[in-house]
């Protein structure tokens, strides 16, 4: 049975969260490891804000705070565990049949393809037959959430994908200004105004740069206030579409990349790695 089968996922944000509910929904349990201050952006829709928050609902699946004894318990009542183990060392505790590198750092950071019977990593920085078994695409495009069996996911360009019919606009990246940590002024979901003061980011020394709104939008996400921040960082998303819901549903990105997760993982089930139970 699928519910047997536990999938382990490192990064709780928004690309991490998607593979999360695509597996979830399919039946598996999904465990969720983060860091002790997780940098998402996009924290209404990250498993990983349970870290600040203890409990989070993102669509209709739960996730808790929980220490790795709790793990059993939750997982039977289909709820997911959010560790925080910023080493993943719950994967040689609960020994998964499936471990997603979801951190999304650009490169590989402690993952190896020893880690489980299948390990998928998400993006740039793996290739497929030495660090995973798998890779699934990241870059927005054609082959957006496509399996990759050998070789890397497509190189990072270090630009924002622009939203379709935006133009300039396209490019909603929110970056802080100075050093520091960022205290909104609005709350996510909130519809600003070009011009407004979305932020300012405190630093030493009574620092205080403005984030400013360069159009009218909806602010998507902004990092937690207790995450340090360094100058030029990306710290929140504004989103010119102006639809204050698409900001607590999980992108169309994050759901392609959780399918190509799921394909990776029933496909290697049926060459008869990692089994069911």
């Amino acid at each position: 049975m699928f519910h047997e089968t536990i999938v382990l996922i490192k990064g709780g944000g928004d690309l991490g969260s998607g593979v999360a509910m695509r597996m979830h929904r399919a039946g598996f349990s999904v465990v969720v490891t983060e860091i002790e201050r997780p940098m998402m952006v996009r924290r209404s829709v990250s498993f990983g804000e349970a870290v600040f928050a203890g409990e989070i609902q993102v669509e209709e699946i739960r996730a808790r705070l929980a220490e790795p004894e709790e793990v059993p318990a939750l997982l039977a009542e289909r709820v997911i565990p959010v560790l925080v183990d910023p080493q993943a060392t719950a994967v040689a505790r609960l020994r998964p049949q499936v471990v997603v590198d979801a951190i999304m750092a650009k490169r590989n950071l402690n993952t190896a393809i020893t880690d489980a019977p299948m390990v998928i990593a998400l993006g740039p920085g793996f290739t497929a037959g030495v660090d995973c078994h798998a890779v699934v695409e990241t870059r927005r495009g054609h082959t957006l959430g496509r399996v990759i069996w050998s070789g890397p996911a497509s190189v990072d360009t270090g630009q924002p994908g622009e939203v379709p019919g935006f133009g300039e606009r396209g490019s909603r990246v929110l970056r802080a200004p100075n050093d520091g940590f960022v205290h909104a002024h609005y709350p996510i979901g909130a519809r600003i105004e070009a011009g407004a003061r979305i932020a300012t980011v405190t630093g030493e020394a009574d620092q205080a740069g403005a984030v400013i709104a360069p159009f009218d939008g909806v602010l998507r996400g902004i990092v937690h206030p207790s995450v340090p921040v360094t100058a030029g960082m990306k710290i929140g998303d504004l989103d010119p579409r102006v639809e204050p819901r698409n900001c607590f549903l999980v992108s169309d990105k994050s759901l392609a990349i959780g399918g190509g997760v799921l394909e990776a993982v029933l496909v290697m089930m049926d060459r008869g790695l990692g089994g069911s139970g």
